[in-house]
């Protein structure tokens, strides 16, 4: 089975595309950070969220566009210099299906990043493609304090 416009849509959106780096010499600082995700085509969507960064979430937190869908890999990758590349591939998790190639490029400081990633795979004969963005913000040294469950 190969992935659906909406799957598609769905991974566009997923988590910052950037490249793996050592936590010792981290691109960014941890904190507090908020991240804007954008499809940019071929249907126009953002999300934006918040979450703590601990010095440890970093390498997770700049690994590239994953999540509960698909597994992605970067086996081309590189953050040096205030830029970002990055390019790989995508499969469904469950129920297998077709690969989504992935590649990123843009810049970032201690404090801030944006990156932009074009995305393509096949269907029935047809390649499909998309553009997504991200953009992330260190909104303070420390993090809220976690509401009791």
């Amino acid at each position: 089975m190969r992935p659906t416009l909406p799957l598609l849509a769905a991974l566009l959106a997923a988590a910052p595309a950037a490249a793996r780096a050592p936590a010792d010499d981290s691109p960014i600082l941890p904190g507090y950070w908020e991240s804007t995700n954008r499809v940019l085509s071929p249907i126009r969507t953002k999300k934006v969220e918040r979450r703590c960064l601990t010095r440890k979430d970093i390498d997770k937190f700049l690994a590239g566009p994953s999540n509960r869908h698909y597994e992605c890999t970067y086996p081309d990758k590189t953050i040096e210099n205030g830029v970002i590349r990055m390019s790989g591939a995508c499969v469904k998790r469950k129920g297998g299906g077709g690969e989504i190639k992935v590649s990123g490029e843009g810049r970032y400081t201690p404090t801030s990043f944006k990156i932009t990633a074009t995305l393509a795979t096949e269907l029935a004969g047809v390649t499909l493609s998309g553009r997504a963005s991200t953009e992330a913000v260190r909104i303070g040294d420390a993090c809220p304090d976690k509401p009791e469950a």
